[in-house]
């Protein structure tokens, strides 16, 4: 038998990674941004260790019509002198379990997105959008429900505001991406589109055998001007029996230590980061103690249950990162469409499950402020909704260096939020941005100077 390479995988690696849908590439991810013309842009591909940049699809043309032969990027032409005051930025973050219920045409979230102040990013990041079942799991990924979540998002950002009619913001998907139940995505008001840069995915389950993607994270690292952002959306390991925590714990670092984007940058290299999802910890306490904190109202009693506090306080998770003071009451396990906890009626057939904050959001970063950290009301499924308003700040310095070139060489074409509807999955297929890389960074300082080495450079990846 032919070998057709020595670096083959063993078996249960290919297994794994087909049956995460994971490529030897690099991520693909969705994106909804075009040029005036409606041509989309994509990356062209190289190796794993290299870094990438968004380009246009036809690149030699792209260049032989700028008048060095390189042209202008529009960060360039719009910072051509150093800016060094920080730009502050809101930013909308929030997580919701929706137990594996696909959402229905009437479902309005502009109750959730829109309850704060208007934010420029939205970060908004979903678990179990499909049953977790073994045909879910080990099968095929089914986009069906995401793409749904896309269009229901994509209407509530995009709609009039009613109070300023005249003032109708436009957000563009920056990137999205889905594994198994999980599902993340990244909206961007339109007029702060040009300056993101360096989008990159990565994905890291934890599930079954430790590898599967029923439990894990996606993460989604960008620049934004020249501050860079990285946003984990988790579903961490379920279960509150003694010792289930430990698994948690384990989870998340394994997540930390698994997660790489280009040249092997992690989670913790990033200037902010957000943590958000079912991080499924627990209250160390019998329901009884518990349903008596809870008829009292006494959250303060009860946090001081939180296995989460406790094992940050312990210094065996999230050290160094910050959580706002919760006052409202444990997100999970409710009755479906009641606002009733599973664990308060006798005639209910599911599970009992003690009561609990599962879902989350952490943050680490100098530049983030939390203004808000609310749990939503709507009773579509087991899980209450959460979500918080930040403060960032984001260095807008663009001294066009060489350099700063590499990072700003990017974003050349100018985009628009078209309104696109979300129907099916090949209309959002039709958005998606080709995941792959160009170059290093090396050949695009090369590119800045030595036009013509560029080109007869990239025309491989072409």
């Amino acid at each position: 038998m032919k070998i057709e390479s020595k670096k083959t995988k063993s078996w249960p690696k290919l297994a794994i990674r087909n049956w995460l849908n994971a490529k030897n590439s690099s991520e693909k991810f969705s994106s909804d941004y075009s040029d005036k013309d409606s041509a989309t842009e994509t990356r062209k591909s190289s190796s794993e260790q290299d870094s990438y940049i968004l380009v246009p699809d036809d690149f030699s043309g792209w260049l032989n019509h700028s008048p060095n032969g390189v042209k202008r990027s529009v960060l360039e032409e719009k910072k051509a002198c150093a800016i060094t005051n920080p730009l502050n930025l809101r930013m909308f973050v929030g997580t919701w379990n929706v137990g594996g219920k696909s959402p229905n045409e009437g479902l309005d979230l502009r109750n959730w997105l829109t309850s704060t102040s208007p934010a420029h990013i939205y970060v908004i990041g979903f678990q179990e959008i499909v049953p977790l079942n073994a045909g879910n799991v080990l099968g095929s990924e089914n986009s069906g429900p995401a793409t749904k979540w896309l269009g229901l998002i994509h209407e509530a950002l995009n709609t009039t505001n009613h109070e300023s009619p005249n003032e109708k913001q436009c957000f563009s998907l920056v990137a999205s991406k889905q594994m198994v139940g999980i599902f993340l995505c990244v909206w961007v008001r339109a007029d702060y589109r040009d300056y993101v840069s360096n989008l990159k995915v990565s994905r890291v389950g934890t599930g079954i055998m430790g590898y599967l993607g029923n439990k894990g994270s996606i993460s989604i690292s960008m620049r934004l001007y020249q501050t860079t952002f990285c946003f984990v959306c988790t579903h961490l390991a379920s279960g509150e029996k003694y010792g289930d925590e430990l698994r948690r714990n384990l989870n998340i670092s394994e997540i930390i230590r698994r997660t790489k984007f280009s040249h092997s940058i992690g989670i913790l290299e990033h200037d902010n980061i957000i943590w958000l999802g079912d991080l499924n910890y627990r209250l160390a306490a019998g329901y009884d103690d518990i349903h008596e904190l809870l008829k009292k109202k006494n959250l303060k009693a009860l946090l001081e249950k939180d296995q989460l506090r406790m094992e940050q306080k312990a210094g065996r998770i999230f050290e160094g990162w910050k959580e706002g003071t919760i006052y409202f009451a444990p997100t999970y396990k409710y009755l479906t469409n009641s606002d009733q906890y599973v664990a308060q009626t006798c005639k209910s057939k599911e599970k009992p499950r003690t009561p609990a904050w599962c879902d989350r959001i952490l943050w680490k970063g100098e530049g983030l402020n939390q203004k808000l950290y609310v749990r939503g009301e709507s009773k579509f499924s087991d899980h209450r909704p959460v979500y918080s308003l930040f403060t960032a700040q984001v260095n807008m310095n663009m001294n066009m260096t060489n350099k700063n070139l590499t990072r700003s060489v990017s974003t050349t074409v100018s985009r628009s939020c078209s309104l696109k509807t979300f129907t099916n999955s090949a209309s959002l297929s039709s958005t998606c941005c080709c995941a792959a890389k160009v170059q290093a960074e090396e050949q695009i300082m090369l590119l800045a100077t030595r036009a013509q080495s560029c080109i007869d450079s990239v025309t491989r990846f072409l």
